[in-house]
């Protein structure tokens, strides 16, 4: 039987279709458990028409990017450019870890619907903030070690009477969105391999789909399809080929497995799908973004030969059955970690006079791409930050036109963007009335190595590459790099591939962004800011202090004739946000939060202050370990998570600052017997012995004798 949602927006895709202009046009649119209940919900459905009616959907924010387009554009007004300087707090509802959040909610019939550190979930109501049930999926504090950046989730999906996510131990949760009771939990990666998720995933006809990560540790990227209903797997499709000895799963296999050499299944293959999908209900395609190789170094996970499919490709498969229709790569031959998982959004633009169906996306490799996503043609693209790796970009194919020497075989090389890219997973918006896509950027740069071989690690990253300083070592890379602004805010022209306007930030890291019919564009920076900005000229009409960054994508909905606007503030140990943040001012030690705001609003909102480390005094402490070799394991083994030469902000420990490096004792029983194991620092005893922990502790002593005093 068809709730009345579902009712009503057949009725509204039957206008739709009868309608033209670009609005219509471009949305495709459409272990134990802990739980603790509280309150009533409404028991309506989420049915197909729900989601494709999602863009004329004010009140509610249905699904990850509002619409299947992803264009993450609300059509509300209340809040503009005159009413937005009235805008204040509402309410603000603290979550229980000062880890990074970085999830988009779900509104739905009155209730907020987010996920948090550590992949547990939370329902609110959303006029007031007051809890109503909490879900703990009681993810082991061991696995941590295989988060690759922090035990972040980016949020859930609806359908029928259930929300869904996924665990950072690789399971995919299905509740009871009244209640928050467990329907149903699948295991979706082998528990023995170090496959994470941390991605939201999508349901599309009663489908949830979901993909993984993990590509530096070692695994096989997929991506999956469970009945919303039972659980039950429905298809699967592999990003990269397995061992051709035990046959390929598919022709799309057998064809990728010409791009590969060596035997690249021995360790693992990367590929994974570990964030942006979106989905053409007109096309019936779903559009999924794949990653980075496993190891990185193309030399040694293909003997440096074939471009790799399907690394660093936006993929096109039926949502039904999971069938390959076509790939376009992004990055043939992939040895930088230059991701195609960055968000992916749809719209229908006029170029040279012809209205294309496109898709569009600004991966790591630092240009925007603008296909044709009926059937992959490149229409073209350009440079959003500066890069040094390519030329420019095949008129024709766009394969990059690489620069001579970028493949670091014989000699370390800088590259320009780093492996942190030009845009990360921060999720893009579109203003349909100036055609603008507001794209969160970064300037970063890394060095990289061959060390010719690789064994591979139990517990480290497997990268294939010779650990070296991340900072430019010639004076010419090093003044370059320092002349770039750190992150910028740009609203792109993807017609014109040129950007409109920018706003630039004094700190690495921002967030995704949220475009809205009242002629703004939120953002948070990585200081603690939460700006609106105007849609045409970047003018900042209002910003408010929050204490803390807002990573995620923001949202805005209505209820009772009043518009919201919703971020999640939380920095936790994200890397992006740790690179030129020196952490000599301390952190403000303050748990995440989820914030709403509306006009007139004027809650206060406690904010902590900056708390200052004294530095260490290391005089009391001696150690015979090598600073040299030190610094090499410390880049292999602890860079991604306490930051490039110890420098870290948020909830990770600046190991500079850490009174366990003046004890070796201590300092071995937390790295080799785990003894933090319950806060995701688990034991590296499967790939570091105690000679190896003594020079990491040389080398983070000698960092914290740099600290100015």
């Amino acid at each position: 039987m068809m709730n009345k949602r579902g009712c009503f927006y057949l009725l509204v895709l039957a206008v739709l279709g009868a309608c033209s202009g670009e609005q219509a046009s471009t949305a495709p649119d459409m272990v134990e458990d802990e739980q603790i209940a509280v309150g009533e919900h409404s028991e309506e459905l989420i049915a197909a028409a729900d989601i494709l009616g999602a863009a004329n959907n004010n009140a509610e924010w249905l699904s990850y990017g509002r619409t299947y387009s992803e264009e993450r554009y609300s059509p509300l007004t209340q809040i503009n450019r005159e009413s937005v300087e009235q805008l204040g707090v509402a309410w603000s509802f603290e979550l229980d870890t000062n880890r990074g959040q970085e999830a988009t909610p779900l509104v739905i019939d009155g209730t907020i619907y987010f996920t948090s550190a550590w992949s547990k979930a939370f329902a609110l109501d959303a006029r007031t903030g007051e809890e109503k049930w909490r879900y703990d999926p009681q993810v082991p504090g061991r696995y941590g070690v295989n988060a690759c950046c922090d035990v972040v989730n980016r949020g859930m999906a609806a359908w029928g009477d259930k929300v869904f996510f996924g665990t950072i131990d690789g399971r995919l949760i299905a509740l009871e969105r009244d209640s928050g009771a467990v329907a149903w939990a699948a295991e979706t990666a082998d528990p023995e391999l170090r496959y994470t998720i941390t991605g939201a995933p999508r349901v599309i006809d009663g489908r949830v789909i979901i993909g993984n990560g993990g590509a530096e540790l070692g695994v096989r990227g997929y991506i999956s399809a469970y009945d919303a209903e039972s659980g039950e797997m429905l298809w699967r499709f592999y990003t990269v080929p397995g061992n051709p000895a035990d046959g390929f799963e598919s022709a799309a296999m057998e064809m990728a497995a010409e791009t590969w050499a060596g035997q690249w299944w021995a360790l693992g293959g990367g590929g994974t799908v570990w964030d942006s999908m979106a989905y053409d209900p007109e096309l019936d395609l779903l559009y999924i973004g794949v990653g980075n190789g496993s190891p990185w170094n193309h030399e040694i996970r293909s003997n440096g030969e074939g471009d790799n499919l399907f690394l660093s490709s936006i993929v096109a498969l039926r949502p039904d059955t999971g069938e390959y229709v076509w790939h376009f790569q992004t990055t043939p031959a992939e040895s930088w970690d230059y991701t195609a998982t960055q968000h992916i959004m749809l719209a229908d633009l006029e170029i040279n006079g012809e209205q294309r169906k496109v898709l569009m996306q600004a991966p790591k490799n630092g240009f925007f791409y603008v296909i044709d996503r009926t059937n992959g043609e490149f229409i073209s693209g350009e440079n959003y930050v500066e890069i040094n790796w390519a030329s420019g970009l095949d008129p024709v194919s766009g394969r990059p036109i690489e620069s001579e020497g970028i493949r670091y075989k014989e000699q370390p090389v800088v590259m320009m963007p780093g492996p942190l890219g030009g845009h990360n997973w921060y999720p893009m918006s579109r203003d349909p009335s100036t055609g603008y896509v507001f794209l969160p950027t970064q300037n970063t740069s890394y060095q990289y190595a061959n060390p010719g071989a690789m064994e591979k690690q139990e517990a480290g990253w497997n990268l294939g590459l010779d650990p070296v300083p991340s900072e430019p070592r010639n004076p010419q890379d090093r003044a370059r790099s320092a002349a770039l602004t750190p992150s910028s805010l740009i609203a792109w022209d993807p017609i014109a591939q040129s950007p409109a306007w920018r706003v630039d930030y004094p700190v690495y890291g921002n967030s995704g962004t949220l475009a809205t019919g009242g002629g703004l564009v939120f953002q948070g920076s990585a200081d603690g800011v939460f700006h609106a900005y105007g849609t045409n000229d970047g003018t900042e009409y209002w910003s408010t202090e929050v204490g803390d960054a807002i990573l995620g994508g923001p949202v805005t909905y209505e209820l009772d004739g009043e518009q919201y606007v919703l971020a999640l503030a939380g920095q936790g140990g994200a890397i992006p946000l740790t690179m030129g943040l020196l952490s000599g001012n301390g952190p403000r030690y303050m748990n995440g939060r989820l914030i709403a705001f509306k006009l007139g609003a004027d809650t206060p909102l406690e904010i902590a202050a900056p708390n200052p480390l004294p530095p260490l005094d290391t005089s009391i402490t001696t150690t015979r370990g090598s600073t040299i070799e030190g610094a090499l394991a410390y880049g292999s083994f602890c860079s991604v998570c306490h930051g490039p030469a110890a420098l870290s902000v948020g909830s990770i420990p600046d190991l500079r600052f850490s009174s366990s490096i003046l004890n070796q004792d201590a300092f071995m029983s937390i790295v080799l017997d785990g003894l933090f194991e319950s806060r995701g620092m688990a034991s590296f005893a499967e790939d570091l012995g105690a000679t190896e922990v003594e020079n990491i502790r040389a080398y983070l002593l000698q960092q914290a004798d740099a600290v100015p005093r």
